[in-house]
């Protein structure tokens, strides 16, 4: 399991449990079928994502190359979100968290893999 931690300096944050959806078949996946995650979901590559079919309320934030956040949304379930340009990643979340953990645009999202 890998975790994730954020380049501010706003105190010392915990990492964060994350999975890691680097297939085809992971990223369709996604968080369909849940009722909830704990932690995060790396969807990668990936520049949008929907929610159609999902039970909850999440969190998406929109990554660069250098894993910089672009932008922040929350999204309810049944909608579809718009491609964003110049992303290359999407972390996923339960409504609510991104805040909490620190994730806004401009910073930068740390992955380390266990």
């Amino acid at each position: 399991m890998a975790t994730f931690t954020t380049d501010t300096t706003e105190g010392t944050r915990e990492p964060v449990p994350l999975e890691v959806a680097a297939t085809a078949r992971a990223r369709r996946r996604g968080l369909l079928g849940r009722a909830g995650i704990e932690g995060a979901l790396l969807l990668t590559p990936a520049n949008s994502v929907h929610t159609l079919g999902m039970r909850f309320a999440i969190d998406v934030a929109y990554l660069d190359r250098s894993s910089r956040v672009l932008a922040v949304r929350t999204m309810r379930p049944g909608r579809l979100g718009l491609p964003r340009p110049r992303s290359r990643r999407v972390l996923e979340s339960e409504a609510g968290t991104m805040e909490r953990w620190g994730v806004r645009r401009g910073t930068r999202v740390i992955v380390q893999e266990d």
